[in-house]
């Protein structure tokens, strides 16, 4: 008989699938992206063509939801694929807090989650 072994899953934020544009600004660089799913914690996005970053300084990610609607983060690198690469969000403005909040009710469909979520995030980062 054969065992599977099941791994939890380590996760404490809800990743959100969403299909949108993404900025990725470095030292002047810019590039352009397709944001796979983004969370509180952080973001996966589709790898940019010929894109040269740094892994000691911090990038500016921008997701577009509207034309006047941006999430703005700022993130590290944390791993990398010929696919994808995954950002660890390390601060975020209040403006675009509030607009992530949003998307996370919108797309978690479950009351309170968004608040649990973002209690959390507090949580950690009072720590």
């Amino acid at each position: 008989m054969e065992k599977t072994i099941v791994t939890p899953e380590r996760r404490n934020f809800s990743r959100i699938p969403f299909d949108g544009d993404v900025r990725l600004l470095q030292e002047g660089k810019q590039y352009q992206a397709q944001l796979q799913d983004i969370s509180v914690n952080g973001v996966l996005i589709s790898t940019p063509a010929d894109y040269h970053l740094r892994t000691d300084i911090p990038c500016t990610l921008q997701v577009t939801l509207a034309d006047d609607v941006i999430i703005t983060m700022q993130v590290t690198l944390v791993h990398s694929s010929s696919a994808f690469l995954g950002f660890h969000c390390t601060s975020i403005d209040m403006d675009s807090m509030v607009h992530l909040r949003r998307l996370i009710e919108i797309n978690l469909g479950e009351p309170g989650a968004a608040e649990r979520v973002l209690a959390e995030l507090l949580k950690r980062h009072q720590q």
